[in-house]
């Protein structure tokens, strides 16, 4: 069997539609990168958080968006993320970073940061791979080979997410997110939003096996039209 040409995938949505583990157990199925565009946002902020850097000063945020050096690692089966050499893959989803980290990446200092180390991880991989967050389809990758807007209802999204994060309750989470979208949407840099030429999922009523399969049938029909 020849080897498939490479395919770039942009997955992008709002929390709690399963794109993290959608993304993952495709590019584990086909062989494929990974990258997290979410955790180098975090990634980023918890740098933010632990350094003192004032998240209410847009300018003290941009000053220091440089510094941090963020090295995200591609393997879907254990995807690893460090800053300055510091793994961080706990600590960068406690509640205080998930709280910070729309005011971080609202500004386009960060955007223009991690938006470049994105480009580059997508460019060198060599048999493809699949990006997930919220402006790759539209920003970061606009020349994707495949483009997927996953969606859910916030009721599903957030007893989902509510189920990930220990010890919350639906109701809070469900506030929550859609405080977020709503700080995501709006933002001048990037905001998130489904590309013209996006094939949309509606996960709500999908198990996480029927969307992996419907994403894996996407890329693969993909693959052989190109």
């Amino acid at each position: 069997m020849e080897s498939a040409t490479p395919v770039i995938v942009a997955i992008d949505g709002p929390a709690g539609t399963g794109k993290s583990s959608t993304s993952k157990a495709v590019a584990a199925q086909l062989g494929l990168s990974y990258l997290d565009t979410g955790a180098q946002y975090r990634a980023i902020t918890w740098w933010m958080v632990s350094n003192g850097i004032d998240i209410d000063d847009p300018s003290a945020i941009a000053a220091a968006a440089g510094k941090p050096e963020i090295v995200s690692g591609t393997d879907p089966e254990g995807p690893a993320i460090t800053v300055d050499g510091v793994d961080v893959a706990g600590p960068i989803r406690t509640q205080e970073v998930s709280s910070k980290v729309s005011a971080v990446s609202a500004v386009p200092e960060v955007r223009t940061r991690i938006t470049e180390l994105q480009r580059s991880i997508a460019a060198s991989a060599a048999q493809g791979i699949v990006v997930e967050g919220r402006d790759i389809g539209t920003t970061v990758l606009p020349d994707a080979d495949l483009k997927i807007f996953l969606t859910a209802s916030p009721e599903a999204r957030a007893a989902r997410r509510s189920g990930e994060l220990k010890g919350s309750d639906v109701h809070s989470t469900r506030e929550a997110l859609i405080k977020r979208d709503a700080a995501d949407s709006s933002r001048k840099a990037s905001p998130l939003a489904k590309a013209d030429d996006a094939v949309e999922v509606d996960t709500t009523e999908l198990t996480l096996a029927q969307v992996i399969e419907c994403v894996v049938t996407l890329v693969e029909e993909k693959r052989a039209g190109k």
